[in-house]
Formats: C-alpha cells, structure tokens, sequence
C-alpha cells in the first residue's frame, strides 16, 4: 500500500501515514491535499485523487522526540542499502566493533554489511582483517531523516523535505548507494 507524507500546519514534515489514512484525513476535512500521486480512488459516487503530500489544517504540538531511533530500515537508508566494507548490497546488520568485544548499539559503531563480509568479519576487529569503512559511521540528524528513515520515500516528497535537510540525507544515500 502507497504511503503518504504528513506536513504540520507550518509545512514541518511530521510522518508518513498509509494512504487510507491520509486519504481520511482529506475527506474528514482535517488536512489538504497539496500532491497527488496520480492514481485514482473509486467509490460508489465518488472519485478522489490519491494523495502523496497532505498538510494538516490546524497546528499540531510535536514534543521533543529526541535522536533518531536506530532502526534496520533507519541503518539502511543511511547507508544506501549498501555494504559499507565492499559496497555490495546490504542484507544484514554489522557492529563495527564487535558486541563480544564491548562494542555499543549506537549509531557510530553499526554499519549496513553484505552477508559475505558480515561472515567475514565475524567478531573481529577491522585492523585484525586490514579492512576499511567506506564511510564514517554517524548518527543522522535533522526531520528529514525522520522520513527517510522509515524507508519510504517518494520524489514528490523532496521539495518538502528540503529545508530540514532532506539534501544532505538523500545526497549522502545516493553517494554512498553509487
């Protein structure tokens, strides 16, 4: 099922909902459709546009949500679906120091990995295998990764997402994903 992109009242990007959802929303007069997807939903008497992009009509208070959680869909869009030792695809999650080793859960030190190299690795250190990241693990920051992260993403979501550092998160997916 398509997803959809949730902007506050002030165009904040606030989440991504199934299309059903959004659609409620639009028809309950809750929020409005600023992009539609370009599929059509049937009723009995009625046609709607399926939206891609809805914005709520009345002001939503957000809390702190704090960091973002690290999740395997947040691990893999941060590093592009690839894995950061030889640059195949990702199929599992890797601990750049081991876990048996006093390595933490954290954001700097889990990295997507192929399945070969995860094998490989096993709970070694990489100086002990003479290997290199491609990259510097880091923990991602700003709301666009809030989006990103739930690995659903659609190109008519960007120009909302790039004031909250949509550029940087999907420049930095697509030049590790090249």
């Amino acid at each position: 099922m398509p997803h959809v992109l949730v902007l506050n009242a002030s165009y904040e990007p606030l989440g991504v909902v199934p299309l059903r959802r959004a659609l409620v929303l639009v028809l309950e007069n809750k929020a409005l459709c600023l992009e539609e997807s370009g599929a059509f939903l049937h009723s009995a008497t009625r046609v709607v546009a399926a939206p891609s992009v809805v914005r709520l009509k009345r002001f939503v208070r957000v809390p702190y949500r704090g960091p973002v959680p690290l999740t395997r869909k947040a691990l893999f869009a941060r590093d592009g679906g690839r894995c950061m030792y030889c640059g195949g695809v990702a199929t599992s999650v890797d601990h750049v120091i081991p876990r048996s080793r006093g390595g933490q859960h954290v954001w700097d030190n889990v990295v997507a990995a192929c399945r070969h190299c995860n094998h490989l690795k096993a709970d070694r250190h990489l100086r002990e295998l003479g290997w290199r990241l491609r990259h510097q693990p880091a923990p991602p920051s700003g709301l666009a990764w809030r989006i990103i992260g739930t690995g659903h993403r659609d190109p008519r979501w960007l120009p909302y997402l790039q004031p909250y550092g949509a550029d940087d998160a999907l420049a930095r997916i697509d030049g590790i994903s090249a």
